[in-house]
């Protein structure tokens, strides 16, 4: 197990930087998530770590030693690719024990540690079939595998789930929080998938254009989002937004939305005064289909039935709603909605968060 810090670290091609000024700490046996869209610079942050790519300024350390100017080699780590990248004409044994041959590692600490991590991950009747005679599931498992017997002070996994189908990765996302559980190890995994990293991470990055925006616990994330972009990124269904004003900012802040009405808010923030342009969020399954005073009632578009719940869309504007149970809803019937003052965000001009919801 180790500590790794990233203390102002950057990456540039040429005038082009592509990683910002990034600061963050994994702990002892700690499990990271990197998530953002595509392009936000999570692999290039994550190949920095590993060692396979060069950082421009900044430190890397791992257990406070500098890692910097150490070869990917000699870092102590092991990396879990997308593309499983086994030898197709070896046995999963010789995958397994081929790092460790190359070492010089003695053949009965070999044979040890291969059956070890077969065992672990349930590939013991699969140790002498090549790659192809694999499902894709099985194939990521030796790749995890293949990292696991070299006992890596930190596991990297790059988007290791992107080849398999949505119920092998459900299946496949609890095998690694068991394996991480079991071994204590530091994992630091790279997704653009933010229900992944809600279900699997101790805590999250999420990036944005080489920025880290937000860094914290998936639940603290999803309660409290920094801005408009954490917002909008962590939470499935996505959250609504509203643009308003505020017309009171006394005590609690309401604000008035065009067509839509007056809303009270629970944030006290005296930064806000009256007329100032803000942002109201309130994600789709804390909105209430229920005739209240202070609602408002929107013509539905579409709906989605899930069985355990019903999605209704709205177009104008454009809002959705996530109710339990099997709501029956008509194309173009009037809905009415209410939100509860303390599940609203309020973001100001600048996108940033000046509430932090007590909806849970």
């Amino acid at each position: 197990m180790a500590t790794l810090e990233l203390r102002s670290v950057r990456k540039s091609y040429g005038a082009t930087e592509v990683i910002h000024d990034v600061n963050l700490t994994a702990a002892d046996g700690e499990f990271l998530v990197f998530v953002g869209p595509s392009g936000c610079g999570k692999s290039t942050l994550l190949r920095m770590i590993c060692g396979l790519e060069d950082i421009s300024s900044g430190d890397i350390t791992i257990d406070g030693k500098r890692v910097n100017d150490v070869s990917a080699a000699q870092r102590g780590l092991a990396m879990v690719f997308q593309s499983y990248a086994l030898y197709p004409h070896m046995t999963v044994y010789g995958n397994l024990s081929f790092g460790l041959e190359n070492v010089g590692t003695p053949r009965a600490e070999i044979d040890a540690r291969v059956r070890e991590a077969a065992q672990m991950l349930r590939l013991e009747p699969y140790l002498e079939r090549r790659p192809a005679a694999l499902s894709g599931g099985q194939r990521q498992r030796v790749a995890i595998g293949r990292a696991i017997v070299r006992e890596p002070r930190i596991f990297l996994f790059d988007e290791p789930l992107s080849n398999l189908d949505a119920e092998l990765r459900v299946d496949m996302r609890g095998e690694i929080r068991r394996l991480h559980a079991r071994l204590g190890t530091n994992m630091i995994y790279v997704t653009h998938d933010q229900v992944e990293a809600m279900t699997m991470a101790d805590k999250i990055v999420v990036l944005r254009e080489g920025r880290v925006e937000q860094i914290g616990h998936p639940l603290d994330l999803y309660n409290a989002p920094a801005n408009l972009f954490v917002a909008g990124f962590i939470g499935s269904p996505r959250m609504n937004f509203l643009q308003g004003k505020v017309v009171g900012s006394e005590g609690n802040t309401r604000v008035e939305v065009e067509k839509l009405g007056t809303f009270e808010t629970h944030t006290k923030v005296g930064a806000l005064k009256t007329g100032d342009k803000v942002t109201l969020g309130v994600r789709p399954e804390h909105v209430a289909m229920e005739r209240n005073d202070r609602g408002f009632t929107l013509a539905a578009s579409r709906t989605e039935q899930l069985g355990h719940v019903t999605a209704i869309y709205f177009a104008d504007p454009a809002f959705s709603v996530q109710l339990p149970g099997q709501v029956d809803i008509a194309q173009g019937s009037p809905v009415s909605l209410h939100v509860s003052p303390d599940a609203w965000h309020v973001f100001d001009a600048m996108g940033r968060s000046v509430s932090r919801s007590k909806a849970t």
